[in-house]
C-alpha cells in the first residue's frame, strides 16, 4: 500500500479567511497558476485572463470571498504574509480601473464581474472545487489549466498528484490510525514523538519545533483580537461579533495589558465550571470571527473550523497547566497525526463530506492532542479521536447566505467543548473496552459523505441556508 506523506505544516497552514477550499485554496491555485506562467516565460506574453468556477465554489464563492481570493493570487500576494487590512484597496482598484497586474508585473485589462464566472449549474466529476483559468496570449494560442481546492488549503492541479510533501519517505509510514498505533507500539514513543520523526524527513528538529511555536504564536494572536474586536461581521446577515463582549464580561474588570497580562487576568478568575465552559467558546467564537472578517488565521485543518484547536490548547494552557513550548509542540503534532490520518481515509473537505469533515475532523484532532498532553496513553488518544467523530457523524454544511458566519461560527464552540469532553471520557475508560475504533469511525465517515445529499455540501442548497430568511437570520 502507498503511503501518502504529510507535513504537520501541510494540516495547519496560514492564511486569511474565511475558508480554506473557497478562499485559501483558490488563491493559492491562482498563485500557483501565475508562478507557472513565468517559470514558462510567458506571463508578458499573456492578453487575457478568464476564470470559470464549478460547484461548490460557484454556488458559495460570493459568501467566501473565493473572487477576491482569486484576484489577490493573480496579483502575486501571498496569503501568508500579504496586509490584510489592504484588501477592500487593491480589491477597489482592481474593479474601478478593470485591470490587474499579473504576479505584480504584467497588467492585463480584468473585469472581475466579467472574467470571474460562476457557473452555478456545472460540476467537475473530480472534486466540487473546481476553477478553471482559461488564457488568451498575444500571438493567437489559447490554453487552460484547472484545479481543484481539496479542502483544507490542498490544491490538486489537473493531472498532477496531490501538492504538500508526498513524495518524501519517512521512517514510520502512517495511513490509517492502526499503523499510527504500531509504530507507537513498536518503538514505545507518544504519537507526537513519531510525528517528530517523521518531521525529521523534512528538516531538523529544531526547524520544526520553531515553526510549531509560530502557528502557536499565530493562533493565539486571532484568538487575543478576536477577543478585543466589536462590531458587525461583513457579508449581509448583520451577525454581531460576540467574542469581545464575552471576554469583557468573563474579565470582570481586571487590568491587562497584552496576551500574557490578560492569561493571567483569566486565570485568575478560577475554575468554575461555568466559567471555564464560557472561556472555551469565547476562545472558539473568537478565532472564527475574525476567520469570517477576512483575518488572518490557521487552517486547523480548515478555516471554517479554524477555531476548534486553538480553543481546546488555550483552555490545556489557561486551565491545565500546559503554559509550555514543549507541551505545545506535542499537542500540535498529535493533533496535525491525526487530522492527516482523516485527510488521506476520508476528506477534509466540507464540499465533498459536509461540516463533519470540518467540525468533526478539528473535534477529533483536539480530542487526541489533549489527551496525550493529558497524560492519556497512545490508545486513549486515538479513542478520544475516535469518540469526538463519532459525534460529528452525518453533520451538514449549509451556510447561510453562502457566509462562514452562521452556523459556522458557534460550531467551532461546539466542536471544542466535544474534543473536552472526548478526552475526558476517554481518560476515564480503558480501550480494551471499545466498541468502535478510530479506522472504522473514519470508514464510516467517508461512507456518510458519499451518502450525504449534495445540498447539505456546502452548496447552500439545503438545510438552514434555505430555511432562514436573510432578513431574519442572526447569529
Amino acid at each position: 500500500m502507498n503511503h501518502e506523506s504529510i507535513s504537520v505544516f501541510d494540516m495547519f497552514k496560514i492564511g486569511v479567511g474565511p475558508s480554506s477550499s473557497h478562499t485559501l485554496g483558490p488563491w493559492r491555485a491562482a498563485l500557483s497558476f501565475t508562478n507557472s506562467l513565468e517559470e514558462k516565460k510567458i506571463l508578458n506574453e499573456v492578453k487575457a485572463i478568464r476564470v470559470l468556477l464549478y460547484g461548490s465554489l460557484a454556488k458559495t464563492g460570493v459568501g467566501h470571498g473565493t473572487d477576491i481570493a482569486i484576484q489577490l493570487g493573480l496579483s502575486g500576494d501571498d496569503p501568508v504574509n500579504f496586509d490584510v487590512h489592504h484588501i477592500d484597496a487593491k480589491i477597489s482598484d482592481i474593479r474601478l480601473m478593470k485591470k490587474i497586474l499579473l504576479s505584480g508585473k504584467h497588467e492585463i485589462d480584468f473585469n472581475p464581474a466579467e472574467d470571474i464566472e460562476f457557473l452555478m449549474g456545472e460540476s467537475l466529476p473530480f472534486h466540487p472545487n473546481a476553477l478553471s483559468f482559461l488564457v488568451s496570449l498575444h500571438n493567437g494560442e489559447n490554453f487552460a489549466e484547472t484545479f481543484y481546492s481539496v479542502g483544507g488549503g490542498f490544491v490538486i492541479r489537473e493531472g498532477e498528484s496531490a501538492d504538500g510533501t508526498a513524495n518524501v519517505h519517512l521512517p514510520f509510514p502512517i495511513n490509517t490510525a492502526n499503523e499510527l498505533l504500531h509504530w507507537c507500539m513498536k518503538t514505545g514513543l507518544n504519537i507526537s514523538d513519531v510525528v517528530l520523526e517523521n518531521e525529521n524527513s523534512w528538516r531538523s528538529e529544531s526547524e520544526t519545533k520553531a515553526g510549531l511555536i509560530n502557528i502557536w504564536n499565530l493562533m493565539k494572536a486571532s484568538i487575543y483580537r478576536g477577543c478585543h474586536r466589536d462590531g458587525i461581521l461583513p457579508g449581509g446577515l448583520q451577525v454581531k461579533r460576540r467574542a469581545a463582549g464575552l471576554n469583557k464580561k468573563l474579565i470582570n474588570g481586571r487590568l491587562y495589558a497584552d496576551y500574557d497580562s490578560w492569561l493571567t487576568c483569566i486565570k485568575q478568575g478560577g475554575n468554575d465550571f461555568s466559567y471555564i465552559l464560557d472561556w472555551v467558546s469565547c476562545f472558539a467564537l473568537a478565532v472564527n470571527e475574525e476567520n469570517a472578517s477576512f483575518g488572518r488565521v490557521v487552517t486547523a485543518p480548515t478555516n471554517g473550523a479554524a477555531g476548534v484547536i486553538p480553543a481546546v490548547l488555550q483552555y490545556f494552557i489557561a486551565f491545565c497547566d500546559g503554559h509550555s513550548d514543549n507541551k505545545i509542540i506535542h499537542f500540535l503534532l498529535t493533533a496535525a497525526e491525526v487530522g492527516s490520518i482523516f485527510k488521506k481515509g476520508a476528506t477534509i473537505s466540507a464540499a465533498m463530506g459536509g461540516c463533519q469533515a470540518e467540525i468533526g475532523v478539528s473535534s477529533a484532532m483536539a480530542a487526541a492532542a489533549l489527551t496525550e498532553c493529558m497524560g492519556g496513553t497512545q490508545r486513549q488518544a486515538l479513542m478520544a479521536a475516535e469518540i469526538a467523530m463519532e459525534h460529528h457523524l452525518g453533520m451538514t454544511c449549509d451556510p447561510i447566505g453562502g457566509l462562514v458566519q452562521v452556523p459556522c461560527i458557534e460550531r467551532n464552540a461546539m466542536g471544542a467543548i466535544k474534543a473536552i469532553t472526548a478526552s475526558q471520557l476517554a481518560m476515564q475508560s480503558s480501550p480494551d473496552y471499545a466498541k468502535v475504533s478510530l479506522d472504522g469511525v473514519i470508514k464510516t465517515m467517508w461512507e456518510t459523505a458519499l451518502d450525504m445529499n449534495h445540498k447539505y455540501k456546502e452548496t447552500a442548497d439545503g438545510g438552514l441556508a434555505v430555511n432562514v430568511p436573510l432578513s431574519l437570520s442572526e447569529c
